[in-house]
Order: C-alpha cells, then sequence, then structure tokens
C-alpha cells in the first residue's frame, strides 16, 4: 500500500490579495478584531462558503462567530458576487431565521463541520465550537435559501 499525502486548501488562493486584506481590514474594523482573529475568521468563511456551494441542497450554517465573516463578505457585493459566481455558479443566498424557524441547529453544525472538513479545509476549532449551538441563522441554510 502506498501512502498519498494529501494537502489542505488555503482559503488565501480563493481571493485575490486584494480582496483578503480588503476583507480582513473590513472584518477588524466592523467587528472590533486584531489581524490575526481577523484572518482566520476570513478563511474559515471562505472556506464555510466553498463547502455550501459544492453541497447544494445540504442545510449548512456557521457558527456565530463564522457569520461574523459572512456578513461582512456579503456586504461587500461586488466582491461576494464574483466569489459566488467563481465557486457556486450562482448567488449563495444568506437568509437568517426567526425564532419561531428555529431547530436542529446542532444537527445542522455537525453536518456543517464535516462539509468544510470533507472538502479540504483545516478546521479552525476555536472558531467552530460545538457547544455554540445557537448558531444557525439562515432558512435551511445560508449555502442557497432565495425564500
Amino acid at each position: 500500500m502506498t501512502a498519498i499525502a494529501v494537502g489542505l486548501r488555503d482559503p488565501r488562493t480563493l481571493v485575490s490579495q486584494d480582496v483578503w486584506e480588503r476583507l480582513v481590514k473590513l472584518i477588524m474594523r466592523d467587528h472590533d478584531m486584531g489581524l490575526e482573529l481577523a484572518e482566520r475568521t476570513f478563511g474559515q468563511t471562505l472556506a464555510y462558503l466553498v463547502a455550501s456551494a459544492e453541497n447544494p441542497g445540504t442545510p449548512m450554517g456557521p457558527t456565530a462567530a463564522v457569520d461574523l465573516g459572512v456578513h461582512t463578505f456579503v456586504l461587500d457585493t461586488p466582491r461576494y458576487i464574483e466569489f459566488c459566481q467563481t465557486y457556486a455558479g450562482r448567488y449563495i443566498h444568506h437568509v437568517p431565521l426567526l425564532d419561531e424557524e428555529r431547530g436542529g441547529e446542532a444537527k445542522v453544525l455537525r453536518g456543517t463541520i464535516q462539509a468544510v472538513r470533507n472538502a479540504g479545509f483545516h478546521l479552525d476549532h476555536e472558531l467552530w465550537q460545538a457547544t455554540d449551538l445557537d448558531c444557525n441563522q439562515c432558512y435551511a441554510g445560508c449555502h442557497d435559501s432565495p425564500k
């Protein structure tokens, strides 16, 4: 049997250096974060969005920590739309749930974490805490839900 070395996907390669730097600065500004945490947040945001794009129809949602990066990216619409077209071929919707629509967050979070890992990304355990069960703010997941 031959062992094959498999490398992890690097979120920094998913966007240009200019986009990376811009979004990290926006996350730092909008969420009062230092550089290191903002970079980790944006990296996990990109990993989550690619995993969502690669698993259409699968309910997925970010933790509150990763959602900060998602919101910042969605608001920078030109760069977000370009990213969506490149990795999903469509707009990746982000639709919050109302309290009465919630349920099954733990299962969705576990599935999201597994999808991020299966997509070949490093999982930042601090940002994806499994104990953060109040995390899925989207109808049927944030990956593509225009309802």
